[in-house]
């Protein structure tokens, strides 16, 4: 992009941005410290389950049992390692998600215009900032053209301040905004020697407010170590009443607070959330931060922009209505010297250099049908930036014979407000605006003006204008819109359309986009002045809100959260930041938004393709259901191990530590890559982006699910206890009964993993979505049980003996009975909804 800069301005040379980076670092209010390997390795240590295991190695130290010792630390490092691994695969999907937040700056350096991370700006830079971009560091101004910035952010004012390199304050400040024209500003001051940089030292300790989810997952992991403790101080004193002996009962105590506590749920959310936001980075989708994946997939509600969104934004200029001559004209007649003083203009009250496109439309327009190009010898000396309700902007151009143009374009309903016409003509006017606009056409006025001195009215409505003319633009739906709203219909998720346009134009778009339209539309004026109650209503009710400014929107996103809704908010705009902040979700479009925008977002998509929010909100629910059966399973496989436990010690049977500390840490090390990493690699179910949203104040799990992972846990914890007596009446030995328990449980959790895959489907239908990571972990427990039964020192060490053909056989069955009941109740549920349908 040109920027018409002074030849002058040439920028650091590489030498010296290195010597600069050298004297005064990087451009960042924090040290940006990132955890080493070591202090993650401390963090682990920290856990609750490697305390305990700690704990039980140092007694079998001091009592002499090393066997048991060495054991204990090798799964020492054995849960180490999984828990790094966990913790590292989440850090560097994390840090790769913060460097695309970083926002990007544009410099002058070697005489050319690049653009770099901001944390890359150095003192004596020379960055360049335009409309509705953040200034990223403080400086001084050098060359500017109608520089107006907002300093809200340190002053609390929020009305705009006008700036150029003679002013008094020829200062700017990182933090603020840039509200209108450009600016090339030389930085003096980088990172915590800003302004906004010592105010953010006074708030760099605040801690992120955690989700509802992370709540009640903190709420139930320190219930479950509550009662881990009382269950040891129970068992332990027991224990010691009924033997006397203090080593044992230590030990008791301590495996069974080993069962209880369910250390792999809060892994498994960190993993699940960090990596569910890596793997939406990769299809072009960029969250800010990870646990906003679980509100996606809650989203009821998408408030979408209609230009650029549900439309190409291509802006093609279809027709020129010319008001001299009462006539319109089609591409083919652009060139008639009748046009030319409207594409004069037109052209003259768009940006010098454009950005927007429907204003390098007209630009390029300018250039095919003019004689001669007189942008060079004009230069734009005064601005009126683009608002109002409906909006317009105006710009005032000199040469340097004083020759002046003053050029107005916005809102048809603007610059025929402010234009001496006759009421007939406006009525004319106004008939022809709606016939284009019902064919989805976009249409903006066109006005010129003419002043003398410099006294400029306070506002641009205040000239006197003639109006000129309309321009005509198409921006057509884009190819497969249709069948994305009908995806996000099909979810049972609702979608308004809050635009800028015309009622007009968005309801004929929005027809041809595929939305149903069931009311007419709202526009901005009619819902400011309503009250909350009204307003609550007319968000709840109505599909198209037109000619919206920034309060407005922000009251329909207000209302429909206060009606219970869970809101994605779509835009690009300076004048969508306070919306898409208050939304549950800020989406906004990487190519088209500005950096207001994405500063404000919690999600930015890249190609601007709503198609994407469609895979992101099934991201979020895929994830979120993959948490509820990670969890699920933990239960489930949790009951059997605290009742095999502690029944035959409380009941007195002829076996009461048919359990070790060595067991129960074995089947630690096979439930969590289970749960935390298995789970969070499995594919979405088939229709669950036909099933309608969760809503947001529903439970993690509800009664009944809860309840179905107890009953799981219990039916198991049945089965393993027949064979417990199965095999004590058969005669076997304390060996061989526990070899009986252990492998049915090892059977029992490897079907259970299988079986939980879907809460509604079968065993077999979950096969077709492969999981290969489920495969290999099954095998390895399977191979790893084998040695602990057959080869004689590990089979020694796990006080086993083996089994033979029949008794794997008939661990195997029940087993399979204890799980696989599961399967009928999941068939008598297919059923029962199939016939509600």
């Amino acid at each position: 992009m040109s920027y018409n800069i002074p030849d002058n301005l040439k920028g650091l040379s590489a030498a010296e941005v290195n010597a600069s980076r050298a004297k005064y670092g990087w451009n960042q209010l924090s040290d940006n410290h990132k955890n080493t390997w070591f202090e993650l390795l401390v963090d682990i240590l920290k856990e609750p389950m490697l305390i305990l295991l700690i704990i039980i190695s140092m007694i079998y130290v001091f009592v002499g049992n090393y066997g048991e010792a060495v054991f204990m630390f090798v799964a020492i490092v054995a849960v180490t390692a999984i828990s790094f691994y966990q913790d590292n695969r989440s850090k560097k999907a994390l840090e790769e998600l913060e460097k695309l937040n970083e926002p990007l700056s544009t410099v002058i350096r070697d005489g050319k215009v690049s653009e770099i991370p901001t944390h890359e700006i150095v003192v004596g830079d020379l960055c360049i900032t335009e409309e509705g971009r953040i200034i990223n560091a403080d400086g001084r101004i050098l060359h500017s053209n109608d520089f107006s910035v907002n300093e809200s952010s340190l002053t609390g004012e929020s009305f705009s301040v006008f700036k150029d390199s003679k002013s008094e304050d020829n200062l700017v400040y990182g933090g603020t905004v840039t509200v209108s024209g450009l600016a090339v500003f030389e930085v003096t001051e980088i990172g915590k020697e800003t302004r906004v940089g010592k105010i953010g030292e006074s708030i760099k300790n605040i801690k992120e407010e955690i989700s509802p989810l992370q709540v009640q997952i903190q709420k139930f992991v320190k219930a479950m170590a509550i009662v881990g403790i009382l269950i040891f101080l129970i068992v332990c004193v027991y224990s010691f009443i009924d033997s006397g002996n203090l080593v044992a009962s230590l030990l008791n105590g301590l495996t069974l607070a080993m069962s209880v506590l369910p250390e792999e749920i809060p892994v498994a959310f960190t993993t699940f959330m960090a990596l569910g936001a890596w793997k939406l980075m990769r299809e072009g989708i960029i969250i800010k931060r990870s646990s906003i994946v679980e509100t996606l997939g809650s989203t009821t509600v998408i408030c979408t922009d209609k230009t650029g969104t549900i439309t190409e934004n291509s802006m093609q200029l279809k027709y020129l209505y010319n008001y001299a001559t009462d006539s319109s004209y089609d591409q083919e007649r652009f060139e008639k010297s009748d046009l030319r003083e409207l594409i004069d203009y037109a052209m003259w009250s768009s940006e010098p250099v454009p950005f927007d496109p429907m204003e390098i439309t007209l630009h390029k327009i300018y250039e095919k049908t003019q004689n001669q190009d007189l942008r060079k010898e004009y230069a734009l000396f005064h601005e009126y930036p683009l608002d109002g309700k409906p909006p317009m902007m105006t710009h005032l151009f000199e040469n340097t014979g004083k020759d002046r143009i003053i050029a107005a374009k916005g809102a048809p309903e603007a610059i025929l407000s402010v234009s001496k016409l006759p009421d007939s003509e406006k009525d004319k006017i106004r008939a022809i605006v709606k016939s284009y606009g019902e064919q989805g056409f976009r249409l903006l006025g066109v006005g010129k003006a003419k002043f003398e001195g410099n006294n400029f009215p306070a506002k641009q409505q205040d000239f006197e204008f003639q109006f000129l003319g309309l321009t005509v633009f198409y921006d057509p739906p884009k190819k497969g819109i249709q069948e994305v709203f009908q995806d996000i219909y099909d979810a049972g998720i609702k979608v308004k359309v809050i635009t800028g346009d015309n009622a007009d134009t968005t309801k004929a778009i929005a027809a041809q986009g595929g939305i149903r339209i069931l009311t007419p539309p709202i526009n901005g004026s009619e819902i400011v002045n309503r009250s909350e109650a009204e307003i609550m209503a007319i968000a709840e009710q109505t599909t198209l809100f037109t000619r919206m400014f920034p309060d407005a929107k922000l009251a329909v996103v207000n209302a429909l959260k206060k009606k219970g809704e869970v809101v994605a908010m779509l835009g690009d705009g300076v004048n969508d930041g306070p919306a898409l902040k208050a939304a549950h979700i800020g989406v906004a479009m990487g190519n088209k938004g500005t950096e207001i925008a994405k500063s404000a977002a919690a999600l930015i998509i890249t190609n601007d393709d709503l198609q994407k929010l469609i895979i992101g909100i099934a991201a979020g629910r895929r994830i979120y259901a993959n948490i509820k059966k990670a969890v699920q399973y933990i239960i489930s496989i949790h009951i059997p191990i605290i009742l095999t436990v502690s029944l035959p010690l409380f009941l007195g049977w002829v076996f009461p530590q048919i359990f070790s500390p060595v067991h129960v840490i074995f089947l630690e090390l096979v439930m969590g890559p289970t749960c935390s990493i298995v789970y969070e690699n499995e594919p979405i179910e088939k229709d669950t982006m036909k099933r309608p949203p969760r809503a947001m104040s529903d439970t993690f799990l509800s009664i009944n699910e809860l309840g179905i992972s107890i009953v799981q846990g219990l039916i198991i914890t049945i089965g393993i206890l027949f064979v417990y007596q199965f095999t004590v009446q058969q005669g076997g030995t304390e060996e061989k009964t526990r070899a009986m328990v252990f492998t049915t449980l090892i059977f029992a959790n490897i079907l259970l993993s299988y079986a939980n895959r879907s809460f509604h489907y079968s065993i077999l239908e979950s096969f077709k979505n492969r999981n290969l990571l489920l495969v290999g972990i099954s095998i390895a427990v399977l191979l790893f049980l084998v040695v602990i039964l057959y080869v004689a020192p590990v089979a020694q060490f796990f006080a086993v003996a083996a089994l033979s053909g029949y008794e794997l056989g008939i661990a195997l069955s029940v087993a399979t009975a204890s799980v696989l009941w599961f399967e009928v109740y999941k068939l008598i549920g297919r059923i029962v909804r199939a016939k509600k349908v």
